[in-house]
């Protein structure tokens, strides 16, 4: 149960004065609706206001404040025209005040003409003539500030309005006691959290302030993760000693890697012990991460228990199940699959099988943790591009063993170092970084959109080789038209050019439907696939040798690199062409060109972590997992090891949470809302 003396932290964000209905709506957007986030919203920089009382051409870039008298205010019919007001200082010099959108109510609120009005802003030229964009309106009254931080905002918030929320949700803040190891705190020279909080919003360039705010939230972190894997080594397991009896029958046509055998001898050695593995393993698209899953499973039904293996989609449980089903041919193995849509005689065979020993080994997706699924003897989990599943989700799977079963966590999205002591902390890692023989690097294009025919053209060669090809649609802006209205018009002009060969997916389909159109793709029936994202993990169709991505520069690298991954899984030279745009961001242009330059997962994980900065760090589009809010990547990587350490001290010397410093770091826990570490401890 969350700490009393954080209850003022944790009340609605309607609880701070002037905040109702109306204001809560923009706050909400920005994932503003407590007082905590309010608190916790850093600025993402600061405003430096040059009081002027005259327009001077040498101003053009920099940010004034200024006293202006209103001239005219001109609106237009046409929404896509901008609003502009005439205004002029004290000398007569004109500026034009403009506004985009549809604000012409707004202004007219804003600017009477014959009055007075005070504005800030950045002073631009257009053509022989000065002019301020959007330029804020300072209230009367208010002082002038000449430095001010800037937040990240949504429609109907000011910086201003933001930092006086900011100021009242601080003052709610209680006093807390130090959580941090003293030595540390004197070695950094950093102040008690609540002061660093004042002094990060008051000047957004404070270094010290910001990193002893950012180690609070890291620590926490490494403290939660640091007791999850201490409860689960406490946990009464069992150790699983497969006797080789059915891996020395498994007829592969190919050696293990190098990477793969010693991965599996890292899995043999924690099945065997009593206390449960847990394990993640990281392998690029296409290193075999599916042969050594098969393989631990191998081992847990020597040992006479059952193993199972989740998967996030539909798509990917069956496909998984398929291909262990080749993989495993000839031996006495019992293989079974249930997902959401197994209903009847076939569900309750396959619940039957499960509860009386004689299914092995069970493939699914989360219907497989549901209340009415029970083992005879649940020894091993094996789950499947892990970021999609909770810690709730995982202790539900691990809850349906006679004893906590041994949990390998897999992911085909390579993790950067740090993120992986940052996310998996509690894990043991094992790394699946050699490809196994004959698999050639896909050949990697960057074409501007403007060649589309070009393109088209290409896929009908392609096509007419007997090949077959993916074609993903882009990620849309919201206000353009859906990705699924963007993938059902790509669909239909290459219907147009290569008739019922052409057949589409998309997230918003049936899985019954999206499984047929899938199958029809693995069969050869069809040529082309015009999908959404939706194929981005697990589709396995070693025909399909070519991928096109639409508006590549809309995706992150880790995303582009996993739909890469779709192609090249089978003999012979696989191509990918990422479609761009004309208007390339700097950070656009790096990823394509190092996308176009290595296949290499793990250096583009790095990568993609440096090019995103703190702003996506860990984002739920790319992870699923809740970001770091105060932690930037450069902070991230200097104090995790330092935060790792001081959370091993506390448990190992301080006494744990039931020490003095123990009883701070629980408070730190739930202020930062890692208190599922607290929650796993037997003690309460």
């Amino acid at each position: 149960m969350r700490p009393d003396i954080l209850n003022p932290l944790f009340a609605e964000v309607t609880a701070l004065k002037g905040v109702g209905a109306a204001l809560a709506k923009p706050l909400e957007r920005l994932g503003l609706g407590r007082v905590v986030d309010v608190a916790f919203h850093l600025p993402s920089g600061w405003i430096y206001r040059i009081p002027r009382d005259e327009l001077m051409g040498q101003d053009v870039g920099r940010t004034i404040a200024i006293t202006l008298t209103v001239r005219d205010v001109r609106t237009s019919s046409s929404p896509r025209a901008p609003t502009r007001v005439q205004a002029a200082d004290r000398h007569g010099n004109i500026v034009s005040l403009v506004y985009f959108g549809r604000s012409g109510g707004l202004v007219r609120k804003l600017y009477t003409v014959g009055e007075q009005v005070r504005i800030s802003g950045k002073v631009e030229q257009y053509g022989q003539d000065l002019q301020i964009i959007h330029p804020e309106v300072l209230e009367e009254g208010a002082g002038f500030r000449e430095r001010e931080a800037i937040y990240p905002l949504s429609e109907g918030l000011t910086s201003r309005r933001v930092g006086g929320l900011v100021a009242q949700a601080i003052e709610r803040a209680p006093d807390l006691p130090e959580w941090i190891e003293p030595s540390l705190v004197a070695q950094r020279d950093w102040p008690a959290w609540k002061d660093a909080l004042l002094r990060i919003h008051a000047d957004p360039s404070d270094a010290v302030a910001r990193a002893r705010i950012a180690y609070d939230e890291v620590f926490a972190n490494q403290l939660a993760l640091a007791l999850v894997r201490q409860d689960t080594r406490k946990r009464r397991g069992r150790g699983l000693r497969g006797d080789g009896r059915l891996r020395d029958r498994l007829n592969l046509p190919y050696a293990l890697t190098g990477a793969q055998a010693r991965t599996i001898g890292e899995i043999e050695g924690d099945l065997a012990q009593d206390a449960p593995m847990l394990r993640l393993l990281q392998g690029d698209v296409g290193s075999g991460k599916t042969l050594v899953a098969a393989l631990a499973l191998l081992i847990a039904v020597e040992a006479g228990a059952q193993g199972a293996l989740l998967a996030p989609t539909e798509i990917l449980a069956r496909q998984h199940h398929e291909t262990l089903r080749e993989t495993l041919a000839g031996l006495p193995i019992n293989l079974a699959v249930l997902t959401g849509r197994d209903k009847g005689r076939v569900r309750e065979s396959t619940l039957m099988g499960l509860a009386d020993g004689s299914i092995d080994i069970l493939i699914g997706t989360h219907a497989i943790f549901q209340e009415a699924v029970t083992y005879r003897d649940l020894g091993l989990v094996v789950v499947d591009e892990q970021h999609r599943f909770g810690v709730a989700e995982r202790l539900a799977l691990s809850a349906k063993g006679k004893t906590t079963p041994h949990l390998l966590a897999m992911t085909a999205t390579p993790i950067p170092r740090t993120l992986v002591l940052a996310q998996h902390g509690e894990m043991d890692q094992s790394r699946l970084d050699e490809m196994p023989p004959g698999r050639e690097p896909v050949e990697t294009r960057v074409i501007s959109e403007e060649r589309l025919d070009e393109v088209v053209n290409a896929l009908g060669r392609h096509l007419a080789e007997g090949k077959q090809a993916y074609w993903v649609c882009p990620l849309v802006e919201e206000s353009e038209k859906s990705d699924l209205a963007a993938a059902e018009d790509r669909a239909a002009t290459l219907a147009a050019r290569f008739g019922d060969r052409v057949g589409l997916v998309h997230g918003r389909m049936r899985g019954a439907e999206k499984d047929a159109v899938m199958a029809r793709f693995a069969g050869g029936e069809l040529g082309v696939l015009v999908a959404t994202t939706v194929i981005e993990v697990g589709v396995n169709v070693p025909n399909a040798t070519l991928i096109v991505i639409e508006h590549a520069d809309r995706f992150g690298l880790a995303q582009l690199h996993q739909l890469r991954g779709r192609v090249g899984r089978g003999g012979g030279q696989s191509r990918c062409l990422l479609m761009r745009g004309n208007a390339l961001s700097e950070t656009a242009r790096a990823r394509l060109a190092l996308m176009r330059e290595t296949n290499d997962g793990f250096r583009i994980a790095e990568e993609d972590l440096r090019l995103r900065g703190g702003g996506e760090l860990l984002g739920t589009r790319q992870s699923g997992e809740a970001a770091f809010r105060l932690a930037t990547p450069e902070l991230l990587g200097e104090l995790l090891p330092i935060a790792a350490d001081d959370a091993r001290l506390l448990i190992d010397r301080d006494g744990g949470l039931a020490g003095a410093r123990g009883q701070a770091a629980r408070v730190a826990l739930y202020l930062f809302e890692r208190e599922a570490g607290v929650a796993l401890l037997r003690s309460g």
